[in-house]
């Protein structure tokens, strides 16, 4: 199943009010996903799933990057032929 991981940079205090709109943005859609906030280097980590890895492509650059007060990302898509070595 295709997954990505997405990291995201944030707003100084902004990232539970993108937490939250992640996730009503995500509800909408036909996609698995885990989000968090964690501490270090980038503000929010989400990991979305879904059997079309053009919509978590499409998801990603059309409504996740576009949110106001996300200052960068970084995607990283699971390699499918590896998930079962």
């Amino acid at each position: 199943m295709p997954t990505a991981y997405v990291l995201l940079n944030s707003d100084l205090g902004t990232d539970e009010s993108i937490i939250e709109e992640i996730k009503k943005i995500l509800a909408e859609e036909q996609v698995k996903f885990e989000i968090q906030g964690v501490y270090g280097v980038y503000d929010i980590v989400l990991k979305l799933s879904s059997d079309d890895a053009e919509k978590l492509r499409a998801i990603i650059t059309n409504k996740i990057r576009r949110i106001a007060k996300v200052q960068s990302t970084l995607t990283m898509m699971v390699i499918e032929e590896q998930e079962n070595l």
